[in-house]
């Protein structure tokens, strides 16, 4: 079951103020344009920030998000009439044949058992072209992110339209390794609450390549990410059979 943070409407429609302007993004266009990609699957595409910035560079775009809320803040985008929505899980969702698939943010933490990775990564898989690729982005478990979270938790406020002035505080409430669980609260102008509790898993990167591997794909190559380097990796694969590394590209841990 998705968060509060993406299923209830009252906190749906607060993630692209408190996000700000996701040039974390601008990277999987790159990958989008760097391999040819005409059509791609954004699994847990949210409220639909990237699929619709790449709707708006021509490719054919479905976005796959089990938060309903958050399908509707997307589908209430400009341009966002171009993307097929999808509310529900990748397994449920269209059986399209794709050539770039997609996991921005914390998506690929929120699967917190390997049962259910693997799952979601075979699905993809099923819905990669043969030629296609899959890209995902995890935070470094060296990095150790729960730290900062614990030694300074989140504060920041923003104005909603239509809302107010609504402020958020985010702090961690347990860590229990490779799990951590945070709390988002968010207090709304007449003063009422609402709280949002999340868990990711940290997977090392050994953890990451064994599983990749286990679910039938390929690892073509590992990025920085360009917004946060040397605290995540980007994972760029392919299905094992048709696995095609990037010309001029080295692979790093």
């Amino acid at each position: 079951m998705p968060d509060p943070l993406f299923a209830d409407p009252r906190l749906a429609r607060l993630y692209d103020a408190f996000e700000g302007d996701r040039l974390d993004l601008i990277a999987y266009l790159r990958f989008a344009r760097d391999l040819g990609a005409r059509t791609m699957l954004d699994v847990g595409c949210g409220t639909g920030s990237l699929a619709v910035m790449a709707s708006a560079m021509g490719l054919d775009v479905v976005g796959v998000d089990p938060a309903k809320a958050s399908i509707e803040v997307a589908r209430a985008k400009p341009g966002a009439s171009k993307v097929t929505w999808h509310g529900g899980t990748v397994t449920t969702s269209p059986s399209v044949m794709v050539d770039l698939a997609v996991m921005t943010g914390n998506v690929a933490q929120v699967f917190l058992t390997n049962e259910n990775w693997l799952a979601t990564l075979r699905a993809i898989r099923t819905r990669l072209a043969p030629c296609g690729h899959l890209v995902y982005e995890t935070r470094r478990v060296e990095d150790r992110a729960w730290q900062r979270w614990s030694d300074t938790p989140f504060e920041a406020s923003a104005t909603i339209e239509g809302v107010g002035l609504v402020h958020l505080r985010r702090h961690v409430l347990d860590i229990d390794l490779p799990r951590v669980t945070f709390r988002q609260v968010y207090t709304f102008p007449d003063g009422e609450q609402v709280a949002s509790d999340s868990t990711l898993r940290f997977r090392d990167h050994e953890e990451n390549c064994d599983l990749l591997s286990e679910a039938g794909y390929a690892l073509i190559e590992v990025r920085e990410a360009p917004d946060r380097p040397g605290r995540e990796r980007v994972y760029l694969a392919s299905p094992t059979r048709s696995g095609h590394p990037l010309r001029g590209r080295t692979s790093g841990r």
